[in-house]
C-alpha cells in the first residue's frame, strides 16, 4: 500500500515539474517573438528611411550636376570676357607707350638759384673753351627700336660688350667680352656673338686673367684694351691689353672725392663710356652730389682733357651712355620699373639738348646694371638682372633739330 502511494506521489511531482518547464518555455518563446517583432519593425523603418535618403541623394546629385553645368558655362563666358579684357589692356598699354614716346623731354633744370648760377658759370667757361669734335659726328638718339634678350649668364650685375674701338659692322662679328659680377680678376672672351649665345655659361669662353681685380660695372673696351677701376685702390684706373692680359698703364684720376653716379648701381664709382669721339668718364663728386659730371679722356695717357658739370640729376639714375659727344642718362624711379632716357646733355652745345624726345626702353622687370654703346653697330649692350640684352637704336641728325 505504501509503495503505491509513493509511486503516485512521484508521478504527481514529475507531472508538476513538466508543467512548470512548459510554462517557462512558453514564456521564453513569447519573449523571443516580441524581440523578433521589434527587430523586424526596426528593419522595416531602416528600409523606409534608406529609401527616402537614397531618393533625396539622387535629387541633390541632380541639382549639383545642373549647377556644375551652369558654372561651366559661366566659366567659359568669364574666360572669353577676360581674353577680351586682356586684349583691350594690351592695346591701352601700347597706346600709352606710344603717347609716352611722343612727350617732349622734360628739361633737367633745378630751380635753385645757386644751381642756376653754377650752370651759367659752367656755360660761360665752356663757351670760352668749346669742345672740338674729333669725328664730326652729328647723330643724336631718336628712339629705341627694339630689344633682343640673348642669354642669361652669371650674377645680377655685370658688363658684356665688344672692343668698341674696332671696326666691326654687325653684332655677329667681333669678340665678345664678359665681366661677371662687380668684383673679380677674370675676363671671359668669346670668339663671336654666336659662341656667346650658344654656349652653356662660359664653356666656350677663353678666360683672361687680369693683373688686378675690377670694381663695379663701369668698365669699357677700346682699341684692343680693357679699362676698369681697380678694386680697393681708390681712383686708380687700369689699362690692360686684351691680347694677353698684361698691364699697359695705370693712373690715379685727378678727381675730388666721389660718390657713385648711379644710386641704383652703387658699386660703380666711375662709369667709363665709349662713343664716336673716344673714351669718356661719367662720375659725381661730393662737392655736387646732386648732379652728374662728365670728363673726356685721353685713351693713351689716361689723362682727363676736359670736364663738364651736367644739369642731369643723380637721383634715380641707373646708367648712362654717350653718342657723338652727347650723354644720355637713364632713370628708373621704381625698382623694378620702367627705364627711360630723361636727361640729355651735349658737350658741343651751350646747354642740354632739350629737343631730344623722352625715350623709353622696352619693358623689362629690373634695372640696367650697365649700358655700353657700340658706335659701329648702333647697339646698346645691356646687363639686366643677369640677362644680356641688345637694344637697337635709331638716330637722326642734330642739324635737323
Amino acid at each position: 500500500m505504501m509503495l503505491r502511494m509513493r509511486t503516485r506521489l512521484v508521478l504527481v511531482l514529475l507531472l508538476l515539474s513538466l508543467g512548470l518547464i512548459s510554462a517557462q518555455q512558453q514564456a521564453l518563446m513569447d519573449y523571443l517573438e516580441r524581440r523578433l517583432q521589434a527587430i523586424e519593425d526596426r528593419i522595416s523603418l531602416w528600409h523606409e528611411q534608406t529609401s527616402r535618403y537614397a531618393s533625396e541623394l539622387r535629387e541633390v546629385k541632380q541639382q549639383m550636376v545642373t549647377q556644375l553645368e551652369a558654372l561651366e558655362k559661366n566659366k567659359e563666358g568669364l574666360r572669353v570676357d577676360l581674353d577680351g579684357l586682356g586684349g583691350r589692356v594690351g592695346r591701352v598699354e601700347r597706346e600709352m607707350d606710344y603717347l609716352e614716346t611722343q612727350k617732349e623731354a622734360q628739361p633737367c633744370v633745378d630751380v635753385d638759384d645757386k644751381l642756376v648760377e653754377q650752370q651759367v658759370t659752367v656755360a660761360m667757361e665752356r663757351n670760352k673753351l668749346k669742345y672740338a669734335k674729333l669725328s664730326g659726328c652729328t647723330d643724336m638718339l631718336s628712339g629705341v627700336k627694339g630689344m633682343k634678350v640673348l642669354k642669361r649668364l652669371g650674377d645680377s650685375k655685370g658688363v658684356w660688350t665688344k672692343d668698341l674701338g674696332t671696326h666691326t659692322h654687325t653684332h655677329t662679328q667681333g669678340k665678345v667680352y664678359v665681366f661677371n659680377g662687380t668684383a673679380d680678376d677674370t675676363l671671359y672672351q668669346f670668339g663671336s656673338t654666336r659662341d656667346f649665345t650658344s654656349s652653356e655659361g662660359t664653356a666656350l669662353a677663353t678666360p683672361l686673367k687680369l693683373p688686378a681685380r675690377w670694381s663695379g660695372t663701369g668698365h669699357a673696351l677700346y682699341r684692343g684694351h680693357a679699362y676698369f677701376m681697380e678694386e680697393g685702390a681708390g681712383l686708380r684706373l687700369m689699362k690692360v691689353s686684351l691680347a694677353d692680359g698684361s698691364l699697359v698703364k695705370s693712373s690715379l684720376l685727378p678727381l675730388p672725392e666721389l660718390v657713385s653716379p648711379y644710386p641704383l648701381t652703387p658699386d660703380t664709382a666711375v662709369d667709363l663710356a665709349v662713343d664716336e669721339e673716344g673714351l669718356w668718364a661719367i662720375y659725381s663728386t661730393q662737392q655736387d652730389p646732386r648732379h652728374l659730371a662728365l670728363a673726356k679722356m685721353d685713351a693713351d695717357t689716361l689723362a682727363l682733357t676736359q670736364m663738364w658739370t651736367t644739369p642731369c640729376p643723380r637721383e634715380n639714375a641707373e646708367a648712362a651712355f654717350l653718342v657723338c659727344g652727347t650723354v644720355y642718362v637713364v632713370y628708373n624711379s621704381r625698382l623694378p620699373g620702367r627705364s627711360r632716357v630723361q636727361c640729355v646733355y651735349d658737350v658741343g652745345e651751350m646747354g642740354a639738348a632739350d629737343e631730344a624726345p623722352l625715350t623709353y626702353f622696352p619693358r623689362r622687370q629690373g634695372s640696367h646694371a650697365s649700358l655700353k654703346y657700340s658706335p659701329q653697330e648702333r647697339l646698346l649692350y645691356a646687363w639686366d638682372q643677369g640677362y644680356q640684352i641688345l637694344y637697337k637704336l635709331t638716330m637722326r641728325s642734330k642739324l635737323e633739330v
